[in-house]
C-alpha cells in the first residue's frame, strides 16, 4: 500500500508508532496529486510548502515524545467555499478570485488545533450550486470510476481527492444533498451531520438555514473520528446547538440488534433505477442480517420537498449573494458609468449562469405581493416534510434509502436541463429542509459500468452516532469491498 492510500485512523496510529513520519506521506501525497489530478481537477489550489512545514513540526513532536493531539499530521481537503486564513477561497466564483481570508472558518480551526494539516481547497458548483461539479467558473472535476461521468455535486472535489487518494480525508458542505451525493457517485463515506451539530462560522452562505459542513473519508470509523473534532458549540455561530458531542468513534462499534429500521415506500417508487434499486434493497437485507428490525414507512409529504427546497435555497441565495458587489472584495469591474452599473458589470461578469439563474428566482419569490405565495408556502410545506419525519421516527430509529435515484451521469448529460439536474437531488434534500443528519455509505457497484452506489441513512437530530454504527456494521460485515479503488486512466 501507498502511504497516500491509508486511511485516517491507520495513518494516525502508524505516526503514533514512529512507523511513518508525516513528511513523507505529505510528499507521497502531492506526488500523486502532481501525477493525476490533471486528469482529475479535484484542486483548485494546492498549499504544499504550508502543509510540509507543519508536517516538520508534528514530525518533532513525535521524535521528541511530546502529546500529540487527536489528528496529529493528517492531511486534510478542503472544500473551496470554507474560509482558511491565508489561502484563496473563491468558491470556485470568478466573483472572489484573489479573495484571501484573513481568518479560520471554526471547523478550520477546530481540524488545525487537532494536528490536522490543510493540504488544499477543492473543487466545486460555483457557491454550492449544483449536483454534478460542471458549474465551477475554473474546471470541471471528472469521476475517478468514469472519467466520462461527474463526481456529483457541490462537494465533487473533496469527494474525488478522498476517491483517488489525493487525501486522507476531506471536508465539504451539505445543502441539500452536496456531501452525500458525491459520497454516492464516488464511492466513499460521506457524513451530513444535524443541522447545529457544526460551525457554520466562516462558511461561506449559500442557503443558511440548509448549509451544514461535512466529512467525506474512506471509512466510517475515520468519518466518526473527524466528527469527533468538528462537532460542538459555537458562540460566533447563532445557529449553533449547545449540546454534548458523544465519542463517535466508540458508540460506532457496538451492535445494531436493538435498533428499528424504516424503509419509506415513496422512495421505491417512479423514477429509480433498477440496479440502485435492488443494490439498495440488497443492502438493507443484509442489515436486517445483522440483527436490525425492518418496516416499511411512509412520507407522504416528500414529493413536494424539491420544488420547497428549490424555493427556499434560491430565496436565502438571493439575500446572501447580494454582499459580492465589487465594493469590499474580489471582482471588481472598473469601466463602468456609476455605482449601479459598477454592480451590475461586476455581479454580470462574476458570477456564471446557474448561480445567476437562482438569485434571479429567489429575488421574485422574495419580491412583493409574491412572498406568501412562494416562500411562505414552502416554509410551510417545509413544516410538513418535517412532520413527516417526526411521526416515523416514533416507530423508528433510522431510515434506510438510495442516496441518489441514479448512479453517476455522463458530463454534458443533464447541464442544460436544470429541472432534470434538479431531481438528482430528491432523496437528500428531504433530510436538509428537516434539519437531520444522514451518511451514504457504498452499498454495490453497477454491473456493466462499474460505478458506486450509496445508501443512505438518515437519523434523528442529534444521533449521528446511531447513524454511524449502521454503517460501520454494514461496512464491517458486508462491504462491497474494503474501500475497493477506482482504476484511474491517467
Amino acid at each position: 500500500m501507498q502511504l497516500n492510500e491509508l486511511k485516517v485512523v491507520e495513518f494516525i496510529e502508524m505516526v503514533r508508532k514512529k512507523k511513518i513520519s508525516v513528511e513523507q506521506v505529505i510528499n507521497d501525497i502531492f506526488l500523486h496529486i502532481d501525477r493525476i489530478d490533471q486528469k482529475l481537477n479535484a484542486y483548485l489550489s494546492t498549499n504544499k510548502e504550508g502543509a510540509l512545514q507543519e508536517a516538520r513540526k508534528i514530525d518533532r513532536m513525535v521524535k521528541e515524545g511530546e502529546k500529540l493531539p487527536p489528528l496529529a499530521g493528517l492531511p486534510v481537503a478542503v472544500k473551496d467555499i470554507i474560509c482558511t486564513k491565508g489561502i484563496e477561497t473563491t468558491c470556485a466564483s470568478r466573483i472572489l478570485q484573489g479573495f484571501i481570508p484573513p481568518y479560520d472558518a471554526t471547523v478550520i480551526k477546530k481540524i488545525k488545533d487537532a494536528g490536522a494539516i490543510i493540504i488544499g481547497k477543492t473543487n466545486m458548483d460555483e457557491f454550492g450550486m449544483g449536483s454534478s461539479n460542471e458549474n465551477s467558473a475554473y474546471q470541471i472535476t471528472l469521476n475517478p470510476w468514469d472519467t466520462n461521468r461527474v463526481p456529483g455535486g457541490s462537494s465533487g472535489g473533496s469527494a474525488v481527492a478522498v476517491a483517488a487518494d489525493e487525501a486522507l480525508a476531506a471536508l465539504g458542505t451539505d445543502t441539500g444533498g452536496s456531501v452525500r451525493l458525491p459520497a454516492s457517485f464516488c464511492g466513499v463515506v460521506g457524513m451530513k451531520p444535524t443541522y447545529g451539530r457544526v460551525s457554520r462560522y466562516g462558511v461561506i452562505a449559500y442557503a443558511s438555514s440548509l448549509d451544514q459542513v461535512g466529512t467525506l473519508t474512506k471509512s466510517v470509523s475515520d468519518a466518526a473520528l473527524m466528527m469527533n473534532i468538528i462537532c460542538g458549540y459555537d458562540e460566533k455561530d447563532s445557529t449553533s446547538a449547545k449540546i454534548a458531542v458523544p465519542d463517535f468513534l466508540t458508540s460506532c462499534q457496538g451492535n445494531i440488534s436493538n435498533l428499528k429500521f424504516g424503509v419509506p415506500k415513496e422512495y421505491f417508487e417512479k423514477g429509480l433505477n433498477a440496479e440502485v434499486k435492488e443494490a439498495v434493497l440488497k443492502a438493507i437485507e443484509k442489515i436486517a442480517d445483522l440483527g436490525g428490525k425492518i418496516e416499511e414507512v411512509s412520507l407522504p409529504n416528500m414529493q413536494y420537498a424539491l420544488p420547497a427546497y428549490y424555493l427556499i435555497g434560491m430565496a436565502e441565495a438571493s439575500s446572501n449573494l447580494a454582499k459580492f458587489d465589487g465594493i469590499q472584495y474580489g471582482l471588481r469591474i472598473d469601466e463602468n458609468n456609476d455605482l449601479e452599473d459598477m454592480y451590475k458589470k461586476t455581479r454580470t461578469a462574476g458570477f456564471g449562469s446557474e448561480v445567476i439563474r437562482r438569485i434571479m428566482l429567489g429575488t421574485y419569490a422574495l419580491s412583493s405581493g409574491y412572498y406568501d405565495a412562494y416562500y411562505l408556502k414552502a416554509q410551510k410545506v417545509r413544516t410538513l416534510i418535517k412532520k413527516d419525519f417526526d411521526e416515523v421516527f416514533k416507530k423508528i430509529d433510522l431510515i434506510l434509502c438510495p442516496t441518489s435515484p441514479i448512479p453517476a451521469f455522463k458530463i454534458g448529460e443533464k447541464i442544460d436541463d436544470p429541472l432534470t439536474m434538479y431531481l438528482t437531488d430528491a432523496y437528500t434534500m428531504p433530510v436538509n429542509l428537516a434539519g437531520l443528519p444522514g451518511l451514504s455509505i457504498n452499498c454495490d457497484f453497477t454491473k456493466n459500468d462499474n460505478l458506486p452506489i450509496g445508501l443512505q441513512i438518515i437519523g434523528r437530530a442529534f444521533e449521528e452516532d446511531k447513524i454511524l454504527r449502521t454503517a460501520y456494521n454494514f461496512e464491517t460485515h458486508f462491504s462491497s469491498s474494503d474501500f475497493k479503488k477506482p482504476e484511474i486512466q491517467v
